[in-house]
């Protein structure tokens, strides 16, 4: 079985996964539609707060991605049906972030306000190009007062053509600086809500979680207890991946979503039950000595990834320094952009 055929639903970041800023991901359109041809549900689950639902199905279908509207779970909504849940309808809340984030909360049966002299009951703070100094002060003092502070996400950054910029984790980083604490509540990824949504609204028994980004999608994915895909098309790079976080491992990896239409086992990060022993994945076969992760072998580079990454997370984590065996190993590693030792002659 494929990755695909594996799971009854698809839940796809979107950012760095299907389009990075305003240019499509070579191949992710098809992959979709491939899906969509074989009858596998899918649902994108995106901290952007900068669009409403439709607006994300109307930029998916503009790049050859048929969306609806229902398939499109934002860390906007998520806020919006948070406060709406504490609060009562019509209850002032000031909006630091994109008027979608603005048209959210009032769908939501509460009132956007702009300025802390409008008493608002919460602050809920979104991802929006146009905000400024004097959207941050009036939430700073709005939450001095009293007010409830709530964050769409906190992704330190998010994925353009030109490289990482500053994303909405960064300006609500700004304002936890000036307040000297963090916000009360935060809706996006990694926090479970998303997945759990979508899982529910498509009764799906075995979802799979495809994302870029380690500490949002991934750890999203672990905490709603769901597989993942990684993808190296956005922001995790290979060298990332040797040193994470448990919390943020993911089960599967793959250069792009072609990985989604091969067998489930090609895809998986195998496991290791003693680096020492090793791990053999593809033609590659990676071993711990001591401070070194040797690989030797030959054939696909990511399944060298695959192979050296098991290894480094039995040793706990600590990544070593990937030393090739031969100019195959080097290779590799060179494609996968790793700091390598001394080429070592093959046994």
């Amino acid at each position: 079985m494929t990755l695909a055929t594996t799971y009854d639903l698809i839940v796809f970041d979107l950012d760095g996964v299907v389009y990075i800023g305003t240019e499509p991901v070579p191949g992710a359109a098809d992959a979709i539609a491939r899906l969509a041809a074989a009858g596998t549900a899918v649902a994108y689950a995106t901290n952007n707060a900068s669009r409403r639902a439709q607006e994300v199905a109307d930029r998916l279908g503009a790049g050859g991605v048929p969306a609806k509207a229902s398939e499109v779970l934002t860390s906007a909504e998520a806020a919006a049906r948070l406060l709406a849940t504490d609060y009562p309808p019509g209850s002032p809340v000031l909006v630091v972030g994109s008027p979608a984030l603005r048209a959210v909360v009032a769908e939501a049966g509460l009132l956007p306000v702009s300025g802390a002299a409008d008493a608002p009951v919460a602050v809920v703070q979104g991802y929006g190009p146009q905000i400024g100094w004097v959207d941050l002060a009036e939430a700073s003092v709005a939450i001095r007062a009293g007010a409830r502070w709530a964050a769409t996400n906190t992704d330190a950054t998010l994925p353009s053509p030109r490289g990482p910029l500053p994303g909405n984790g960064s300006l609500v980083a700004a304002l936890a600086h000036a307040l000297g604490r963090q916000p009360d509540a935060v809706v996006g990824k990694p926090e479970p809500a998303l997945f759990e949504v979508a899982a529910q609204r498509y009764e799906a028994a075995r979802p799979l979680v495809v994302g870029d980004r380690l500490d949002t999608d991934i750890e999203g994915a672990n905490v709603a207890r769901m597989p993942s895909l990684l993808v190296l098309t956005g922001v995790t790079q290979p060298a990332d991946l040797l040193d994470v976080v448990p919390a943020q491992r993911p089960t599967h990896l793959a250069t792009d979503l072609s990985g989604l239409f091969v067998p489930e086992a090609q895809v998986r990060i195998p496991a290791c039950a003693d680096p020492a022993e090793g791990v053999a994945a593809g033609g590659w076969r990676v071993v711990a000595d001591g401070d070194r992760l040797v690989l030797d072998g030959a054939g696909d580079p990511l399944d060298a990834l695959r192979a050296l990454v098991a290894v480094a997370w039995a040793a706990g984590g600590r990544p070593g320094q990937p030393t090739p065996v031969g100019t195959d190993a080097e290779r590799a590693l060179a494609a996968l952009r790793l700091p390598a030792g001394a080429v070592t002659a093959a046994s």
